[in-house]
């Protein structure tokens, strides 16, 4: 009889589906995408600067979570969140002029794999855009994910699930909650959406709501920290 050969996890990497390398990446991705937010205030008087800017604060881990692992052919929609940002997490993905711009690419190629990534946005002005993607996207079994960014204390929520459609076959969206400080916990979701997604299954909407567990960076130092990785604390 043969023995079995079976494959175990590189030395170093501890029990964890994500590898040493992932993690890493996804802490530097944070890091530069504040990075980006700090200096982009800093150039601009804060009554001056763009909300895009602002809201990148806090939400790194969500944005970087879902984002990193896009390939080039994939697009995200910077409803919220400036170029510049975006590029820090995925350099190579392409990003789309206008969020009507995304649809009738996703709707002209929609038996592809390639995904949309869409950012909800807290201005009232925004919410029927989003809406629309949604259903466009439910009613088309388009590979879309949808990423709602919770608000902080004080600000009204960019994502009401009653808002979610119903599609075609009676059925509505996947909805995913998922601690929006937590970038390994959006990645896994993430990553798992996009599989969905790209096997045919139509969009998935996960919703990242703020825990009180402090700073996205601080709470992934500590757990690159309990797997003996040591990344350099943010200045």
């Amino acid at each position: 009889m043969t023995k079995s050969k079976k494959k175990n996890a590189p030395d170093g990497e501890g029990f964890s589906l994500i590898s040493n390398s992932k993690l890493l990446a996804l802490y530097a991705a944070m890091v530069q995408t504040r990075t980006v937010a700090q200096q982009s205030r800093t150039q601009l008087p804060r009554q001056r600067a763009p909300r895009s800017v602002e809201s990148i604060l806090g939400h790194e881990a969500a944005v970087a979570g879902a984002a990193i692992d896009l390939k080039a052919h994939d697009t995200l929609v910077p409803t919220v969140w400036p170029d510049s940002a975006l590029k820090a997490i995925n350099s190579n993905v392409s990003v789309a002029p206008t969020l009507p711009a995304a649809i009738r690419a996703a709707l002209a190629e929609k038996n592809n794999q390639k995904i949309t990534l869409l950012f909800s946005s807290a201005k009232p002005s925004a919410q029927p855009a989003w809406i629309n993607a949604l259903t466009v996207a439910a009613e088309n079994s388009l590979p879309f994910l949808f990423v709602a960014l919770d608000r902080f204390p004080g600000e009204e929520s960019s994502f009401n699930p009653a808002n979610i459609p119903v599609n075609r076959k009676g059925y509505n969206l996947p909805v995913i909650p998922v601690d929006g400080h937590d970038v390994v916990a959006v990645y896994r979701v993430a990553t798992e959406s996009m599989t969905y997604a790209r096997k045919g299954y139509g969009p998935t909407v996960i919703d990242c709501r703020l825990s009180t567990t402090g700073d996205p960076l601080t709470n992934m130092e500590t757990y690159l920290s309990l797997k003996g990785l040591k990344p350099a604390r943010l200045q």
